[in-house]
């Protein structure tokens, strides 16, 4: 077994946002998949809203993170089979969310892609894609956000347009965002920045005013 993050502390606040950065291979990743419940800590606590994610199994695991999140990759995880409505709409259903499509098409149109509800992932540019993938994460109005590098596979103006986006779901649904980058500007954009180097805490500091 490879540890890879090593005696880190870390409490982020109700509402904030935090970007975290550091060289490849720095552990950015999988703090983050220790945050969301998506991969399991061999020691220590983590703890979302009052609830120990250390101690839950898969299935609580899942129903925490489809009541209590939303997680948004640089892949994006479309269903190809599936419209973007149905991309959006479909874990609203599993939810028992009884409006699940009315809901889907307004998250939507919140990403300026209601024109394009009825189209398949393999219609869709990148950046459409990406928006569709957040339109899914913000949909159940998560109180928390996650976000792993959610540009790096667009270019430097639809990234842009993507990052803008999240911030704006984000203070719409009063969320706490927690994102991995490479991009210092993009870093400089939340309310602080926590660096990581060898699977250590490296520095924490506010956004460049």
């Amino acid at each position: 077994m490879v540890e890879i993050l090593h005696g880190i502390t870390l409490e982020v606040q109700a509402g904030e946002t935090v970007s975290l950065v550091g060289p490849s291979g720095s552990g950015k990743s999988s703090l983050l998949m220790l945050m969301g419940g998506l991969e399991a800590a061999t020691g220590g606590e983590v703890r979302a809203l009052g609830h120990d994610l250390t101690h839950m199994d898969e299935d609580a695991l899942a129903r925490f993170r489809r009541d209590n999140m939303g997680i948004v990759f640089q892949s994006f995880h479309l269903i190809p089979t599936m419209t973007a409505l149905e991309n959006v709409a479909t874990p609203l259903e599993l939810a028992g969310v009884g409006d699940a499509f009315d809901r889907a098409h307004e998250a939507l149109s919140a990403v300026g892609l209601e024109a394009r509800a009825d189209h398949y992932p393999a219609q869709m540019s990148g950046g459409e894609q990406q928006r569709v993938a957040l339109a899914r994460a913000a949909a159940p109005r998560p109180a928390i956000l996650l976000a792993d590098e959610p540009t790096g596979n667009l270019d430097s103006a639809t990234g842009d347009m993507i990052v803008d986006l999240l911030f704006s779901l984000t203070e719409r649904h009063g969320a706490t965002l927690v994102l991995v980058t490479h991009s210092r500007s993009l870093a400089a954009r939340t309310s602080r920045t926590v660096g990581l180097r060898d699977g250590r805490l490296e520095v924490a500091q506010g956004a460049a005013a």
